[in-house]
């Protein structure tokens, strides 16, 4: 198969039509090699617009909700970027075209290892993949220019909202199904704004479930 050939379909048919202008944001996604990064049975599925299974009931986000979300981070050259649940690195990779510095923030230590030899096999040097929970953020990096968090979640902790920097972005799918919010936080002066842009699906992420409360 022709990964190439295919990675430009992709940006042409998924990415472009869900009006992706931003043009460091098209050629990272023409650059990386989505195939790379899936299990070796999923590498002919690699260019369809899916979310794309990697094990330990995590997925690769499909695309085009992925090239939207990060442009609505309007990411910068200097900015140093935590990813949150970066799964086996694809999207550690993009980030890493567009930013100084990526934290690659991963809670499964076998999707951890399979990112750190898959980031350093091809050579994104300036991504750092790091493990540990993925509600508490890494605070030993903070404060971020930009959170991005790979998958829908029902609420943000402010354990994240505490490392971003002041005017930074936090970019996040807040919600479940088709119900979901691609949703920008904006910090200025030490207080969070928020935006819902559009709505969206993609699979959850583990650890951001709301805490119950007691009932009498």
């Amino acid at each position: 198969m022709n990964y190439e050939a295919q990675r430009v379909k992709m940006v042409d048919n998924q990415i472009r039509p869900t009006d992706v202008t931003s043009h460091s944001i098209l050629s990272a996604f023409l650059s990386v090699p989505r195939e790379e990064f899936v299990p070796a049975d999923k590498k002919p599925l690699a260019y369809i617009d899916t979310d794309i299974a990697v094990g330990g009931g995590r997925y690769v986000m499909e695309p085009s909700p992925l090239a939207k979300l990060l442009q609505m981070a309007t990411i910068r050259k200097e900015d140093v970027v935590l990813e949150v649940g970066c799964n086996t690195g694809y999207g550690s990779a993009v980030l890493s075209t567009l930013a100084t510095a990526v934290v690659a923030l991963e809670s499964d230590e076998a999707l951890a290892a399979a990112a750190t030899g898959n980031l350093s096999r091809l050579g994104y040097d300036n991504v750092a993949v790091v493990t540990g929970p993925l509600e508490a953020g890494y605070k030993a990096e903070a404060p971020y220019d930009v959170i991005f968090l790979h998958g829908a979640v029902a609420l943000i902790p402010q354990a994240l909202f505490d490392q971003l920097r002041d005017g930074g972005r936090l970019v996040a799918v807040i919600g479940e199904g088709n119900a979901s919010r691609a949703t920008l936080f904006i910090k200025e002066r030490g207080v969070i704004a928020s935006r819902p842009v559009f709505n969206t699906a993609v699979k959850s992420l583990p650890g951001f479930a709301p805490t119950p409360e007691f009932v009498f």
